[in-house]
């Protein structure tokens, strides 16, 4: 029954027996309810309507809201961004015949011997465009009994300075079962006050020898004695300390 057949039932139940004469009190009392009526429905149609905004956005909060963390595992962990790689540009090793690189101040002895050669280090110029602020590398030659000298390896940073204060690129012996030249002592250098290196593998300890740059003391060779340290082998940390013993 709608609200107009409510408003007729009024009526008729206010006709008097002959039909003629309305009692318009109840008449109107009744339509007073009906429309009070109306308007709470109206009032309560907009609360809901209001609720189900209100809902809605809490249920956006909720799907926005970082996880909660878990006190059996300890709190919730972002990923940090994964660094893009670094490209090495290493500088290639000259071939035999090709000229071979000039050194930049003192050649160093590193009282290795190989029948008539002595294997020595020195730094040579390096020119790489795409790393403008690189332009020495470390090499690991071999001179001769008439002082001609020969690179077997050139060790060179792959991004940022030359002379950041700290280790640089190190070398290690690569040249795999086919050898076509003598085995390459472990060597690099350091930038920084240095007056030992020491490296470690499986727990055990070596000490490096070292040399300091005739063209800039703070840069120091350093290689490890290939009847100390295998060539190849590589180094679980490496580490350098001043003269105090302060670990630089």
């Amino acid at each position: 029954m709608n609200e107009m057949d409510q408003l007729r039932a009024a009526m008729r139940a206010t006709e008097r027996a002959d039909r003629t004469v309305l009692d318009l009190t109840t008449i109107m009392r009744e339509g007073r309810r009906l429309r009070r009526r109306r308007r709470l429905a109206g009032t309560g149609a907009v609360g809901l309507s209001v609720a189900v905004v209100a809902l809605g956005v809490a249920v956006g909060v909720e799907l926005t809201r970082p996880p909660e963390p878990d006190h059996r595992t300890g709190p919730a962990v972002t990923a940090p961004a994964t660094p893009h790689p670094v490209t090495p540009i290493p500088t290639p090793t000259p071939s035999p015949g090709e000229a071979q690189p000039e050194p930049i101040g003192d050649v160093v002895d590193s009282g290795i011997r190989y029948g008539d050669e002595q294997r020595v280090f020195y730094m040579v110029p390096v020119d790489l465009p795409e790393l403008p602020r690189v332009t020495i590398a470390v090499a690991a030659g071999r001179r001769a009994a008439g002082g001609e000298l020969t690179v077997d390896f050139l060790a060179n940073d792959v991004e940022g300075s030359d002379r950041r204060p700290g280790f640089h690129q190190i070398g290690y012996d690569e040249s795999g079962p086919a050898r076509t030249r003598p085995s390459l002592p472990t060597f690099g250098y350091f930038v920084g006050p240095a007056d030992r290196i020491t490296g470690t593998v499986g727990g055990r300890q070596f000490t490096a020898r070292l040399a300091r740059w005739s063209e800039d003391p703070q840069v120091v060779i350093f290689w490890f004695d290939p009847q100390v340290l295998a060539p190849g082998v590589r180094l679980d940390g490496i580490v350098a300390r001043d003269a105090q013993g302060r670990r630089l």
